[in-house]
């Protein structure tokens, strides 16, 4: 079975939702005045995000 188009087009769409999540979490954040530690907050906009976009990039671009 061949594959037309781009590849990591899947790649893009979960960097757009990763992107729209992480805005609405920050605001939502800003908003309620979170009390979360500053580490926490941290992982939760930026490490984990960042970690899933790579691991999904990755996997993507290892298929032929």
């Amino acid at each position: 079975m061949t594959r037309s188009g781009n590849p990591l087009l899947p790649w893009y769409v979960g960097l757009a939702v990763i992107l729209v999540a992480v805005a609405y979490v920050g605001y939502e954040m800003l908003v309620t005045q979170c009390q979360a530690p500053s580490v926490v907050q941290a992982m939760v906009l930026l490490v984990i995000p960042t970690v899933y976009l790579v691991l999904m990039y990755l996997t993507l671009s290892s298929q032929e």
